[in-house]
C-alpha cells in the first residue's frame, strides 16, 4: 500500500516523491500522463545524436545554494562561465538582451550612447536594474526615447508573439521579469549558478526517482486508477487517506466545469542542418520584431556538446492554448479574472483534506526550475513532519 500519491514526474513531483520516500519513508507512487518522466525538462538524443530539450530550452538557473546542492546529488553540471546570454535580431542586426550599456552601445554613436549612459546611471544608479514600463515614466526626453525604442524594438511584438496581449494587458510581474540593466552585464540571469545538467535533464530525473520506495507509472492519466468523489479519493474503490500531490492542470482534473482556464501554448519546430553552426555561437536568438516565430535555440551551444556532427535548432510559435490532442498548457495567463476562475477550481480541492497543489499548473502560477524545487522540498518538509 502507498503512503503517498504524486501526480506528474516533472521537476515539482520528481523532487516531492523522492523526498517523502527518503526523509518520510512513505512508499510513493508516481503517476504520469506522458510515456515519459521529466515533465517539460524531458531531453533526449536526436536522430543526429544531438541532445535536445523536447519542449523547448531549459536552463537552470539559482542563487540558493540548498537546492543547487540538492539537485547536485543526482547530476554533474555543465555550468556556463560567462552566464546564459541571449540576443536579439531587431531587423537583422544582434543586440545583447536584456538591454543593458552594451546594448545601447550598440544602438546609438559612441558620443549619443556617452551621453545617455550618464543619464542612466544618473537616474537609476550603477548596477541596477528598472522595468521598461517604469522607464518609459521618466520625464527625460532623452530616456523616453530609450524606453520607447526598447518598447518597439524588444518588448513590444515579441510580448504581442509570446502571450497575445500587449505589455499593458499583461500582469506587471511578467513584463518585469526580463528589466533594463544598467549595467554592462550581458548575462540574460543575474543568478550565481548557471547551466544545464552535464548529461542531461531526463538523467537527473532517472537518477532522483529511482529509489526503492517510489514506483513510477509512466501513460497513465490519474483519473484512470483514481476516483476524485465527492469528500473523499479513491484508489482501487477504496478511501485513499494518505497523501495526494497533484502537479497538472487543475482545470482539467475537474473537467474544466467553470470553464477552461487560459494558457498561452507553443508550437516546437526542429531543424537540422550538416553545418557545425547556425547562429555563429549563439545558444538563443529572440526574433523581437520579426518572424512569426519568438526564438531560435541552437542545441550545441546550449548544451556545449562537442560530440556530434551538424547541429540542430529548434523555432517556438507561441498560440492559444485550446485543450485540443497533443497541446500542452505552458504559461499562465495572469490577470484577477483568470486568478479568480482559478481560485473556483482551488476551492473544489478543499474537500479533500489529504490532497496538495504543488506547480505551475496545479497553482496557476509562473515558477522557475530553482523555485520550484524550495517549495516542493519544503511541502515535503511539511508532511513528513523533518
Amino acid at each position: 500500500m502507498y503512503n503517498s500519491i504524486v501526480i506528474g514526474s516533472g521537476i515539482a513531483g520528481s523532487v516531492v516523491a523522492r523526498q517523502l520516500a527518503e526523509k518520510g519513508g512513505h512508499k510513493v507512487l508516481v503517476v504520469e500522463k506522458r510515456d515519459h518522466i521529466g515533465g517539460n525538462c524531458y531531453d533526449r538524443l536526436d536522430a543526429y545524436g544531438i541532445l535536445v530539450h523536447e519542449y523547448g530550452p531549459h536552463i537552470f538557473h539559482t542563487n540558493m545554494e540548498d537546492v543547487f546542492a540538492y539537485l547536485s546529488r543526482f547530476t554533474e553540471w555543465t555550468l556556463y562561465e560567462n552566464g546564459h546570454q541571449v540576443v536579439a535580431d531587431v531587423n537583422g542586426s544582434l543586440i545583447p538582451i536584456p538591454f543593458n550599456l552594451n546594448t545601447l552601445h550598440c544602438v546609438y554613436d559612441s558620443s549619443m550612447a556617452d551621453e545617455l549612459e550618464k543619464k542612466l546611471i544618473h537616474a537609476y544608479g550603477k548596477g541596477s536594474s528598472v522595468a521598461i514600463m517604469k522607464l518609459r515614466e521618466n520625464p527625460d526626453p532623452q530616456i523616453q526615447a530609450i524606453a520607447q525604442y526598447v518598447y518597439e524594438n524588444i518588448f513590444l511584438q515579441y510580448t504581442m508573439k509570446q502571450w497575445g496581449q500587449t505589455p499593458e494587458e499583461i500582469d506587471p510581474a511578467v513584463t518585469g521579469r526580463v528589466p533594463v540593466l544598467i549595467s554592462y552585464d550581458n548575462r540574460y540571469f543575474q543568478d550565481k549558478y548557471q547551466g544545464v545538467p552535464k548529461n542531461g535533464y531526463t538523467e537527473l530525473f532517472t537518477r532522483m526517482l529511482d529509489h526503492e520506495n517510489i514506483s513510477v507509472q509512466t501513460g497513465t492519466d490519474a483519473k484512470e486508477i483514481l476516483d476524485f468523489q465527492d469528500h473523499a479519493i479513491l484508489l482501487g474503490g477504496q478511501a485513499f487517506t494518505g497523501n495526494v500531490i497533484f502537479t497538472g492542470a487543475l482545470d482539467e482534473l475537474y473537467d474544466c466545469r467553470y470553464g477552461r482556464l487560459p494558457y498561452r501554448s507553443l508550437r516546437f519546430e526542429f531543424a537540422h542542418f550538416a553545418q557545425e553552426d547556425f547562429q555563429n555561437g549563439h545558444s538563443v536568438v529572440n526574433y523581437t520584431v520579426s518572424e512569426e516565430f519568438t526564438r531560435i535555440t541552437e542545441f550545441k551551444h546550449l548544451t556545449r556538446q562537442k560530440d556530434a556532427e551538424g547541429t540542430t535548432i529548434i523555432r517556438e510559435y507561441p498560440f492559444a492554448y485550446t485543450g485540443a490532442p497533443g497541446e500542452i498548457p505552458y504559461y499562465a495567463i495572469m490577470n484577477a479574472e483568470n486568478e479568480a476562475q482559478y481560485q473556483k477550481y482551488k476551492q473544489l480541492t478543499k474537500q479533500y483534506a489529504n490532497m496538495y497543489l504543488l506547480g505551475r499548473l496545479a497553482e496557476y502560477q509562473y515558477y522557475n526550475i530553482d523555485a520550484m524545487t524550495k517549495k516542493a522540498l519544503d511541502l515535503a518538509d511539511q508532511l513528513t513532519g523533518c
